[in-house]
């Protein structure tokens, strides 16, 4: 069969189980959006406002289904407008495909209208990347594109197709996607066995889970060994729903905004299990506190072991294959001395009563609301960490948020996407007034696609997590942190369609999320918080993470 390369293209897209494509029309992709016209019945095509947009909906699309987001750009601006968008991806290993336009072929490398080396800029923010300079290997290269983008530690690829490529024909036939095996090779017998002695050696251990559990899909395979082993468990940021909230094991977050009991058990245990994560700076930035124990560390990408910590042994390879394999091999234990000590930290895990309108009273109310129906996503900053230290979360893939790059400006995109490929779902956006005004656009996408998504505004008038810094490490020198825009959200949320409400008082609470949740479709809470409200715990950076700044020590100066 010969066909265009940009109908190759669609046809390969729709090969590999593609539904939902975000993109932006320009010049160097219009053969490709005319193709996206004639297969508008098969390939949903979502318009964003803003291609950045694109690529977070793209993103927040992967990580709430588990599948392969896919996002399209134009050249030039177009596909620059994604950089953010695709090292967001990459630093949290989410699987995507982005797909960009260039000009054609002679005009390359001669600074034509509208061209950039995307190549060349992309090449440190992804797995891989194409320019497709002949047509015959375009589907080949989609297909293989889509292979990288999710075999052992996914992460994003992107395509760059000039655009005479999408205009030449070749011939076409249909292939089958490659099957993505997960990595086992190196779990050996040796490498089990050594993790083996340590554990069963252990009377203290702790389990350090990050989001390569979400990614590898092995939340079951983590509670069995955590509770054979009888180990507390605590979670990075891109863990906080692989694991119950409510399971008796678990401490909370481990870091900078970690929980006391995740913080002082991580120092005080005599094996340190780390399980898809890589020691962020933001988790443990001073080792000096954690020297007395020995650590393994089981990770799908080798590239992680030993970077930022010093490991006794490891296993290499899918976390789900290792935990399954190692689980039955081990010794069964109590430590009921050890459990009992880290029960008596896990104090500050509860939710404080308050009759102001504050984070943890909005918590708590979604917290009751929630018939393992919510999915959480946020832009970055106090927010972030109040809905990871607050929300209760019932269900895998259930958060979503920039953990390794901190991206504001991403979490109302990513709940679209999420919204878009988890119809079943209910996303809520929990943003600041900062982050929100970055992509506040994408609510005209929401509205557009008449998506039931709630968009909460933490409204403090501040750009809070800096301006809580300058509090504490700049002698309260707030330099251009307080906002002080007399933007109505109320009103701009109206303008674009979209119902809103705005929450100054404890006692309009129930009543404003009874609305939202009734709505199919969008709606903006404006929830006002006094501009001095902080997060605690916290860590200075650089201190080890058993040196806990509460709100106490803050008051005592």
């Amino acid at each position: 069969m010969l066909l265009t390369g940009a109908e190759i293209l669609i046809k390969s897209l729709l090969d590999e189980g593609v539904e939902t494509i975000f993109g932006y029309p320009g010049g160097a992709v219009l053969n490709i959006y005319d193709e996206l016209y004639k297969y508008k019945d098969k390939l949903h095509h979502v318009l964003t406002c803003h291609e950045q947009g694109a690529a977070h909906a793209a993103d927040g699309y992967a990580r709430a289904t588990g599948k392969v987001g896919v996002c399209l750009a134009t050249s030039g601006p177009g596909a620059t407008n994604l950089v953010t968008g695709i090292a967001t991806a990459y630093m949290d290993s989410v699987p995507m495909v982005a797909i960009t336009g260039n000009v054609a072929k002679p005009l390359l490398g001669k600074d034509s209208f509208q061209e950039v080396d995307i190549t060349g800029i992309t090449m440190p923010i992804t797995k891989h990347n194409y320019i497709v300079r002949d047509v015959n290997k375009l589907q080949e290269v989609i297909r293989e594109a889509f292979y990288i983008a999710q075999e052992g530690r996914p992460g994003p690829v992107l395509i760059d197709i000039p655009k005479d490529v999408t205009a030449e024909k070749t011939q076409y036939t249909k292939l089958i996607p490659k099957e993505v095996i997960r990595k086992a090779d190196y779990i050996t017998d040796k490498a089990l066995q050594e993790a083996i002695e340590l554990i069963n050696q252990s009377k203290r251990p702790f389990i350090y889970a990050g989001g390569g559990i979400r990614i590898s899909g092995a939340t079951q395979e983590l509670i069995n060994f955590a509770e054979k082993i009888k180990a507390p468990v605590s979670t990075s940021l891109m863990c906080m729903a692989e694991f119950p909230n409510d399971h008796e094991l678990y401490t909370g977050m481990i870091g900078m905004h970690g929980t006391k009991a995740s913080n002082i058990a991580a120092t005080k245990c005599d094996l340190l299990i780390t399980l898809g994560a890589r020691f962020s700076d933001r988790v443990i930035s001073n080792q000096n506190h954690i020297k007395n124990a020995k650590v393994l560390q089981i990770d799908v990408d080798p590239a992680e072991i030993n970077k930022n910590v010093k490991v006794d042994t490891c296993i290499v390879g899918d976390l789900k294959v290792a935990l399954d394999k190692l689980t039955p091999l081990i010794d069964e234990k109590k430590n009921e001395e050890w459990i009992s000590l880290v029960s008596g930290l896990k104090e500050d895990m509860k939710i404080p009563s308050t009759d102001e309108l504050n984070p943890e009273l909005l918590f708590d109310k979604l917290n009751k609301l929630n018939d393992n129906n919510f999915i959480i996503s946020t832009e970055v900053g106090q927010h972030q960490m109040w809905s990871a230290q607050y929300f209760k979360f019932k269900a895998e893939r259930s958060f979503i948020t920039s953990g390794g790059l901190g991206t504001m400006g991403y979490g109302l995109g990513a709940a679209i996407g999420a919204q878009i490929g988890r119809s079943d779902k209910r996303v809520i956006n929990i943003a600041g007034d900062g982050s929100f005004g970055m992509n506040c656009n994408e609510l005209a996408t929401a509205v557009k696609n008449r998506l039931p998504l709630i968009q909460v505004i933490m409204n403090n008038n501040c750009l809070g997590m800096v301006r809580q810094w300058q509090n504490f490490f700049y002698e309260g020198r707030y330099s251009e942190t307080t906002l002080d825009r007399p933007t109505d959200y109320v009103k701009l949320a109206e303008a674009f369609g979209a119902k809103a409400f705005r929450i100054t008082k404890v006692e309009e609470i129930d009543e404003v999320l009874r609305k939202a949740l009734d709505s199919n479709e969008p709606v903006l809470i404006d929830y006002m918080i006094n501009t001095d409200k902080k997060v605690f715990p916290m860590v200075a950076p650089g201190a080890p993470i058993n040196q806990i700044i509460s709100e106490e020590d803050i008051n005592n100066n």
